[in-house]
């Protein structure tokens, strides 16, 4: 059996789901309701999945309002303080390499369970050290479960989540960074960095207690052939009185397509029949980090204050700003549709780009000072806003749906591995670029989320309103 055969399938299955949604329809609001009743467990899983994204939003904020206290407190030197802040995103890297085989291996929810287990052990460390080498080890053994928590929490939700909820439900993962992260911020004012470390032990435990109370990911059961598992667990994501037998089959039939090709590996992922697939869901990680997006939010407080605004009401704004679009675009992904939502983000990214580097290009030539501060606000808001309406969380649900199980582990991991290097390369170079041209900068982040624009119209498939099956039998045919 092919995966031609199975595209065939499904075109023969088409007119019968849709004849099902005609005999939905006339069941009436019964079924609706029946429909929405179902769906509790799907988000009580969700809810689970996303404190691992809360945890990786507080590893992410914990360094910016801690810097001085740390530095006073342990006598820190800068560089030593700069080697604690990037040693997350190597930890991060490490994560992400091994994050695909041990959520193949354990299971999507033995992988969370691992996430938790390091982010716990780090913020211990972080809070009883008494030296460098105790706060670097705790900031990396975050960083290890950041890296796994970004790949395993919105696959996890995208396998457990029906379609028309599947967009959604998995953009929540972001929200809850955004939300980890501006917590950080604001209570790290106010909590010595101490304190601080314990809060983010808080989700973690959250999410290990929440684990017993949820099922596994269906599909994961189904390819590791545990069948009476794998029912059970689908028929409670879909509630009692749902008839799972079409979705089951079609899970089954799949994967067992998947299951006569060889066993993936790393060079494998670069064949015909899977090549679409990673250089849809690689190129979209290369855009999101390239376009800027690390430079922008590690600096933003030196940003607003190079242009003479206020850097703490700057990036007040910016982070409320982050998680109102964020919110909003859970309510509008499974509508709207991913393609459109990256092409007006990219849009977005490009012009907020322009106008802060013609900003940056007036103080320079010292044109129109006074008009310096509102330019820059404005650029960095409409960056940041249009990062969060697109870039920011649909890279992550549509790598979550396009890679067909049997590669998901191997293919997964090298997504996320170039996400964090990408961020790592963005705040590394970020100094160096701004040194070099200020406005320069900005019209080279430009130009890369220019090219983002071209590589979704041409690359980038629509994914809305499919099952994860469609999708990859659609793009990997």
């Amino acid at each position: 059996m092919s995966i031609k055969d199975d595209l065939e399938r499904e075109e023969v299955r088409e007119p019968l789901m849709d004849k099902k949604n005609l005999s939905d329809e006339q069941g009436g609001s019964f079924v609706q309701s029946r429909s929405k009743e179902s769906a509790w467990m799907v988000y009580l899983s969700t809810f689970v999945a996303v404190c691992g994204s809360f945890a990786f939003g507080s590893c992410a904020g914990y360094s910016s309002p801690t810097e001085n206290a740390i530095r006073d407190d342990l006598s820190l030197s800068l560089a030593e303080y700069s080697v604690f802040g990037s040693i997350l995103t190597f930890g991060a890297m490490i994560g992400a390499i091994t994050s695909g085989p041990i959520a193949d291996l354990i299971g999507r929810k033995g992988a969370l369970r691992v996430a938790a287990s390091f982010c716990v052990a780090g913020w211990l460390a972080i809070y009883f050290a008494q030296g460098v080498l105790a706060l670097d080890l705790g900031r990396l053994a975050t960083g290890y479960g950041m890296g796994i928590f970004s790949y395993v929490v919105p696959v996890f939700i995208a396998e457990i989540s029906p379609k028309n909820l599947r967009g959604a439900l998995t953009t929540t993962n972001q929200l809850m960074i955004c939300g980890g992260v501006s917590v950080a911020f604001i209570i790290g004012t106010v909590l010595t960095w101490r304190a601080l470390a314990l809060t983010g032990i808080v989700p973690c435990a959250i999410l290990v207690f929440g684990l017993f109370l949820i099922p596994e990911s269906p599909r994961w059961l189904a390819k590791r052939g545990r069948e009476e598992e794998f029912q059970t667990a689908l028929q409670k994501l879909r509630g009692k009185e749902a008839d799972i037998s079409q979705e089951a089959t079609e899970i089954k039939e799949y994967i067992e397509t998947l299951e006569q090709l060889p066993k993936a590996r790393f060079v494998e992922l670069f064949q015909r029949r899977y090549l679409r697939s990673v250089i849809i869901g690689v190129g979209l990680m290369v855009f999101q980090q390239f376009g800027g997006i690390n430079g922008v939010c590690f600096y933003v407080s030196n940003i607003f204050e190079s242009a003479g605004f206020s850097p703490s009401l700057g990036t007040i704004i910016y982070a409320i700003l982050q998680v109102v679009v964020t919110a909003l675009n859970t309510t509008v992904i499974d509508k709207a549709g991913r393609k459109p939502l990256l092409l007006v983000s990219a849009s977005g990214l490009v012009l907020g780009c322009i106008i802060t580097g013609i900003s940056f290009y007036l103080k320079v030539n010292e044109l129109a000072i006074k008009s310096v501060p509102a330019l820059t606000l404005t650029g960095i808001l409409l960056y940041i806003g249009s990062f969060s309406a697109g870039m920011g969380a649909v890279p992550w649900v549509i790598m979550s749906e396009i890679f067909p199980i049997n590669i998901k582990g191997v293919a997964g991991s090298l997504a996320t591995l170039v996400n964090w290097f990408g961020a790592w390369a963005i705040s590394y170079t970020y100094n160096y670029l701004m040194s070099w041209s200020s406005y320069g900068t900005f019209i080279l982040y430009a130009a890369i989320n220019a090219l983002a624009i071209v590589f979704v119209v041409t690359v980038v498939p629509e994914t809305k309103g499919r099952t994860l099956e469609q999708i990859q039998a659609a793009i990997n045919a």
